[in-house]
């Protein structure tokens, strides 16, 4: 397919904006593939904050993380994202990170009944807005395929119409008009950003095959 996936887009646009050394967060770790991604993108002198609620799912990203060698440079929380305000509080490398993603819905592979709300979703998009450095990056991939995630995306939709707009610049990206509900990705920069004005900044993204959550 020419048209890449939300999900490689997703890291097309963070790609953008990360260096090495630099600090990111993958505020829903899954099965880890963005938070590998993330750890390789910024280096030995990055770091990257991994949070999940899921104790399953957070040993499947560590296995993987030691599998790569670069476990050394991420740190892995047994907590929802609704908590991540307060777990970057203190004075750190990850109060000012320069790009945040989440990939919102349920762990494949796991109990589809436990997936992500918009009442800890939102806070979390909230608190994610709020300590991104600038011309850093929030990326939200959104699954409207089945009720708990067609609720949510509703929700992060309006909020993203109504509260953040006014403190972002705001990108959509969806299919139009696909067969069945598809995924869709929301992209957030603190004004001024970074989302259309580097088009070069493509150009030097690294890249490691890509896998959904």
């Amino acid at each position: 397919m020419a048209i890449p996936r939300v999900v490689e887009l997703a890291r097309m646009l963070v790609g953008r904006v990360l260096s090495e050394g630099d600090a990111a967060i993958d505020a829903t770790v899954g099965n880890g593939h963005d938070t590998i991604w993330l750890a390789d993108q910024v280096g030995p002198g990055g770091r990257v904050l991994g949070l999940d609620v899921q104790q399953a799912a957070l040993a499947s990203a560590r296995g993987r993380l030691e599998e790569a060698g670069i476990s050394d440079r991420v740190s892995l929380v047994r907590a929802g994202h609704e908590r991540l305000d307060a777990l970057v509080r203190k004075p750190g490398p990850f109060a000012r990170p320069a790009a945040v993603m989440f990939n919102l819905g349920y762990l494949p592979g796991g109990d589809r009944s436990r997936t992500t709300v918009s009442a800890t979703t939102l806070p979390a998009l909230e608190a994610a807005l709020g300590i991104i450095r600038p011309g850093g990056i929030v990326t939200v991939v959104l699954y409207p395929g089945h009720p708990a995630g067609q609720d949510e995306s509703e929700a992060v939709a309006r909020w993203a119409s109504h509260s953040a707009r006014s403190r972002a610049e705001i990108l959509r990206a969806e299919l139009l008009h696909p067969a069945s509900p598809s995924p869709w990705l929301l992209a957030l920069s603190p004004r001024p950003g970074p989302l259309l004005d580097r088009p070069d900044r493509f150009d030097n993204i690294r890249r490691r095959p890509s896998a959904s959550e």
